[in-house]
């Protein structure tokens, strides 16, 4: 079984929970939100320096401040096939930008699998950073999120305000 190490840090949408392998990021979890994870803190170290979740912490601070659009973390993705190449998708979405499961799914090679990249996204480990919150229903509406809808909005409102602030400056 493979190492894995914990943190848990105050953010402006509440405590998350950070989980790294020796390979990189594994999770980014909510702590108030759908607990999809919680078996891997049962079983995860705490740490409060390991280098990856020192990185993650920083690097999700300068996110919530407004300064950083993109991440740098070696990342740990641990799902099927499918899932892999759903989350990797979900990495090519700009910042401040949003798209629908249908856009998601076409720009997969497959515009009819739409409810499935709505499952695989539903189970991305590595919220934020893997950015499944810029992921909206074909109407518009904001749909289904790990950390609530109300933390969707708040983290598309932060992108949102961020990218008119650099684009206005």
């Amino acid at each position: 079984m493979r190492a894995l190490f914990v943190k848990t840090i105050d953010s402006p949408v509440g405590k998350l929970h950070l989980c790294a392998s020796e390979r990189g990021l594994c999770m980014v979890e909510f702590a108030s939100g759908k607990k999809t994870y919680a078996n891997v803190l049962t079983i995860a170290e705490a740490s409060d320096d390991h280098p990856v979740l020192v990185k993650a912490e920083k690097q999700l601070a300068e996110y919530f401040a407004g300064e950083r659009t993109s991440f740098d973390i070696a990342l740990d993705m641990q799902g099927t096939v499918f899932q892999i190449k759903a989350w990797r998708e979900l990495q090519k979405i700009p910042y401040g930008k949003t798209i629908s499961y249908g856009e998601q799914a076409k720009g997969m090679g497959d515009a009819k699998k739409a409810r499935a990249v709505g499952m695989a996204n539903g189970r991305n480990p590595i919220s934020i950073i893997v950015p499944c919150h810029r992921v909206i229903g074909a109407s518009g509406a904001l749909t289904g999120f790990g950390g609530g809808l109300g933390v969707k909005q708040k983290l598309l409102e932060l992108e949102q305000k961020a990218a008119s602030r650099k684009a206005a400056a």
